[in-house]
């Protein structure tokens, strides 16, 4: 099965996917994964990037579509995939239909404020990535990773202003992405405010009795 993941930044797609990929079996894909590992090993397309990404804009659809192309060949996706963050736009997913069929597309609906509670919460390890939350998943030392005891950061693309602009772009670029998936009869709204683990048990039932059936 080959799955699409829609809604706002901070919308927990992510998390959301997470939890589907280890009761499925299938691949977990995330372009912002994808690209933050470019930023890591600072290659030229990490550093272009890294800039787009800390303004809140949208990296050139050119580049994203080849890096989706070329993940979607790795043998992991075999058995299915979950695409978190592609495509944004209708012309990416015009050019996803060229190399790739979409079986379901699940959009995330939740209130736009708790997005920002959400996202502007968010504090990192820079050396190992270990994402915590001032309110949901705080440190045992404020502002301290727990094992390595480096000062936690908020990334540029967490910050108010910048999720706020992102948020903006979300709707005037992809989310006209609803209204065509809903014409070609594979969109299902799903509200995620009674939490992530309750929409990826949802996702997995439907997918698990298919097959049962």
């Amino acid at each position: 099965m080959n799955l699409i993941f829609l809604g706002p930044p901070g919308a927990g797609k992510g998390t959301i996917a997470k939890m589907v990929k280890e009761r499925l079996g299938i691949a977990h894909i995330s372009t912002g994964d994808l690209f933050r590992q470019q930023i890591k090993d600072q290659t030229p397309l990490g550093k272009q990037v890294e800039s787009i990404l800390a303004s809140g804009g949208l990296v050139d659809d050119e580049i994203t579509n080849e890096m989706v192309r070329a993940r979607l060949k790795e043998p992991d996706v075999k058995n299915g995939f979950i695409l978190d963050g592609y495509p944004r736009t209708i012309a990416q997913a015009n050019k996803l239909d060229n190399f790739s069929r979409i079986d379901t597309v699940f959009n995330f609906i939740i209130d736009e404020e708790e997005v920002i509670r959400r996202v502007s919460g968010r504090r990192v390890c820079q050396s190992t990535g270990r994402i915590y939350h001032i309110e949901f998943n705080p440190p045992k030392v404020e502002g301290v990773d727990d094992e390595t005891g480096e000062r936690l950061v908020q990334r540029e693309d967490d910050k108010e202003d910048t999720i706020r602009n992102r948020l903006e772009v979300y709707r005037q670029q992809t989310y006209p992405l609803i209204d065509y998936y809903e014409k070609r009869g594979i969109l299902r709204n799903l509200e995620i405010e009674t939490g992530s683990e309750k929409a990826a048990d949802i996702i997995a039932g439907m997918f698990n009795r298919f097959e049962e059936a």
